[in-house]
């Protein structure tokens, strides 16, 4: 399978479940035991907002290789308009961006790069 010819937007919808996954994770390591408080503390991660200021926050520091780039351009710069009412589209498109390169990156089997991106997005190594 040629990972680099899925359509990005497939990309992001596996990328979503497991970048929802690692911050689920690392709030119950975090001993948060409530799912009213996990769920709070959650969309401190996964909203579109969020999500796109994690990823220029990486892009700012040169993070991504020219593959994984060429990735998140091509999620930026995809044609679908369609977004959440909570967010603009250029929001949105960047948030999609950051998930597409984890699913990316989760078909080429690098878990190893996806702990390095989880871990400067959460500020913290990951057990």
């Amino acid at each position: 399978m040629d990972v680099k010819a899925i359509n990005v937007l497939v990309l992001a919808y596996l990328g979503d479940t497991i970048y929802e996954d690692y911050i689920r994770k690392f709030l119950i390591n975090r001993g948060i035991s409530k799912v009213n408080d996990l769920q709070r503390e959650a969309s401190n991660f996964v909203s579109a907002k969020n999500q796109a200021q994690f990823l220029k926050k990486l892009c700012d520091a040169n993070f991504f290789n020219e593959d994984e780039l060429a990735v998140i351009r091509r999620a930026r710069n995809n044609k679908n308009s369609s977004h959440p009412k909570n967010c603009d589209v250029l929001t949105y498109k960047h948030a999609t961006a950051l998930e597409a390169i984890i699913g990316y990156l989760e078909l080429q089997n690098d878990r190893t790069r996806i702990d390095e991106i989880m871990n400067e997005i959460l500020g913290e190594k990951l057990c």
